[in-house]
């Protein structure tokens, strides 16, 4: 196991949540956390490149960048990958694909780069070439300049493992983490979700309070690297310190379907002791507990479920029951429009910057506790 240096290491988010990232980042120990486009860059040996696998629960990707050199030209760039230690990473029996991307460069065609570079790991090393192999070698050529990178998490990393039903236009779990962090929601209070679908906030939620790590339940490109150390690694997933918490965590919906696969989630998730589901209109919605917390929301858009003019009827009778009945709550509102938002009547605080999600803009807008 490589452990001698610091690596590089850049953990991969939508851009616009790099500083969400970067936070949590901070908080869970990693090395001189710095956000950048499209994500944060720390540094650490192996064992950290697994952790933020394994423990980070906004980053989408975990990428380790291996080495970099001057490219002027095709030329070059096949004389310096073939002098690659490619053994210090690869394993001779694993597949490996590779990707490119040139800016600014006198080398300007990805694909002749990819070519260079396949060749030569496949001539050094003997390793196959396969488009759908698990382990991604990445190149980025920009102003002349290589940079050599491995993915390490193969599947992005929303895919925790445990969540197999979702409804339409289902959130990803990496950027709920972190829309959850947009709300100053740490575990500590109850959370609901009135139009909850496959149950991402209400799971995500349950989660952190526990103390579960989002990639307990699935498998990493980096266990078939050469720097894999398999004892190291299942001692870093048995150290796990998990506790009951202190509130509970909600989720209804109209439809019964989406609460049947709520359900369902939660149960494969673990979590399934902490977590109600119940099929329920907004217009039923009450306080399920007397504590207050946090109410979080990812209504339709109008984009791409339904009509967003027939949906301002949906947002105002929101706004409305949540003014009425949940004094003390705090919301947490995700749409993609100011209109719908303002339907609501609800004052928020703040709001985040557009985020992409699913091909479309939104933003988070939150407020502090309702009176």
């Amino acid at each position: 196991m490589t452990t001698d240096r610091d690596l590089e290491i850049f953990l991969v988010t939508v851009p616009g949540l790099e500083r969400l990232l970067a936070q949590e980042a901070v908080e869970k120990g990693f090395k001189k956390p710095k956000a950048g486009r499209g994500g944060v860059t720390v540094f650490g040996d192996w064992a950290e490149v697994w952790r933020a696998n394994l423990e980070l629960r906004g980053v989408s990707k975990v990428l380790v960048r291996i080495g970099a050199f001057r490219a002027p030209h095709l030329a070059q760039l096949d004389k310096r990958v073939r002098k690659f230690p490619w053994a210090d990473f690869l394993r001779a029996d694993v597949p490996v694909r590779v990707e490119a991307s040139c800016k600014k460069s006198k080398i300007y065609h990805s694909g002749a780069a990819v070519q260079r570079i396949e060749n030569a790991i496949r001539d050094t090393l003997g390793v196959p070439i396969e488009p759908g192999a698990d382990i991604t070698v990445k190149a980025r050529i920009q102003n002349d300049l290589c940079t050599l990178s491995i993915d390490t998490s193969g599947e992005g990393l929303h895919k925790r493992g445990h969540k197999e039903a979702v409804n339409k236009a289902p959130l990803r779990e990496t950027l709920a983490a972190l829309f959850l962090r947009q709300c100053g929601y740490d575990g500590n209070e109850p959370l609901l979700d009135p139009m909850c679908g496959s149950g991402t906030f209400v799971i995500e939620a349950a989660e952190i309070a526990v103390g579960l790590k989002p990639g307990r339940s699935r498998r990493f490109a980096f266990e078939q690297l050469a720097t894999f150390n398999e004892q190291a690694w299942t001692q870093m997933c048995e150290a796990s310190l998990t506790k009951t918490p202190a509130s509970r965590f909600f989720g209804f919906d109209r439809d019964a379907g989406a609460i049947r696969m709520s359900q369902a989630n939660a149960k494969r998730a673990g979590v399934e002791d902490f977590t109600e589901f119940r099929q329920q209109p907004v217009s039923e919605l009450k306080p399920p507990c007397e504590k207050p917390g946090l109410v979080i929301v990812n209504p339709p858009y109008g984009a791409r479920i339904g009509d967003a003019k027939k949906l301002k009827a949906l947002y105002q009778a929101l706004g409305q029951t949540l003014t009425e009945r949940f004094c003390g709550w705090r919301v947490g509102l995700v749409t993609a429009t100011d209109s719908l938002a303002n339907a609501t009547g609800l004052a928020f605080a703040h709001e985040s910057t557009p985020v992409s999600h699913g091909g479309l803009r939104v933003k988070v807008y939150v407020t502090g506790p309702l009176v």
